[in-house]
């Protein structure tokens, strides 16, 4: 930690979190961990959540060196030892409730935060995707680093190319799914996703799945999703969704590939400027494609 005039951050959770100095050793959930990389910040530790595994998920880690930075573990098997023995200054999370620290069983969060920071951001429904970028900023702000002024200009300038691609009565339809495997597929509802919702603003034409149960996501048979009949498909690239070579017994996938672009989604992605001005670029550059092929 270094030793300076005292540090605080309000996360949000609504908790304040006070360190003697600025934190300069934080372990981070990997996607936090992305975000604060792309700020200039150098996590010391990484964790997963539930669905991962005993490695990193390369998906998640945006840009982050993975095989030179320990990972932690995940899920139940995470332990709060483990990561107190990484020495961190500050523990850097999200939250989708805000009231959870995601990735930690409450136990582990509650036994690690009488030990050390732990600050959250919220990434779920109720946020807007610039609103979490900014979050990030200022998390990252407060820890003396943030990104350059053209990293935003870029920005600007992804938005702007994916406001005209989208625009016009010929835009194509737009499909985020993450694929279960051979049998259901789960497709996500655009409301209940930060970047999703962004790419509404900006004129993406996004397919609603038909009604259901789920709150982030309606799990459907793969006919039923074909039916949708998407021009593009933005694909769960995570670990844990089915890849793509799995599908290729499935005659509605099949179908959905030989007609669709498919392109690979994180809903997880790192939420700074540098990673959303790669998404928004390789979306609009897709839409330009199928547009100069029609």
């Amino acid at each position: 930690m270094e030793q300076s005039t005292p540090w605080e951050f309000s996360d949000d959770r609504g908790r304040l979190a006070v360190a003697g100095g600025r934190p300069a050793r934080i372990v981070a959930y990997i996607q936090a961990g992305a975000t604060l990389w792309d700020h200039g910040i150098r996590p010391v530790g990484l964790f997963g959540s539930p669905h991962d595994g005993t490695g990193p998920d390369p998906a998640k880690g945006g840009e982050l060196p993975l095989t030179e930075i320990p990972y932690l573990g995940s899920g139940g098997a995470l332990h709060p030892d483990t990561l107190l023995e990484a020495e961190p200054d500050l523990v850097v999370a999200v939250t989708y409730d805000c009231e959870q620290v995601y990735g930690l069983e409450s136990k582990t969060a509650l036994e690690l935060e009488a030990h050390v920071p732990v600050v959250t951001v919220a990434v779920g429904p109720g946020r807007g995707l610039a609103e979490v970028r900014e979050r990030f900023a200022a998390l990252a702000g407060s820890l003396g680093r943030g990104e350059p002024l053209s990293v935003a200009r870029e920005l600007d300038a992804a938005e702007d190319a994916l406001r005209q691609a989208s625009g016009g009565p010929d835009a194509p339809r737009v499909l985020a799914l993450s694929a279960a495997g051979p049998e259901r597929v789960h497709l996500a509802r655009p409301g209940s996703w930060p970047d999703l919702r962004a790419l509404a603003e900006h004129g993406v034409g996004l397919r609603e799945p038909p009604a259901g149960p789920g709150t982030n996501w309606t799990t459907v048979g793969w006919a039923e999703a074909a039916e949708l009949a998407p021009d593009i498909v933005l694909s769960d690239a995570r670990l844990n969704a089915a890849r793509r070579e799995e599908l290729r017994a499935v005659a509605a996938w099949r179908a959905i590939e030989d007609s669709a672009s498919v392109l690979p989604w994180n809903p997880e992605s790192p939420c700074s400027r540098r990673a959303h001005t790669r998404f928004f670029t390789l979306l609009a550059e897709t839409i330009r494609e199928r547009a100069a092929r029609a």
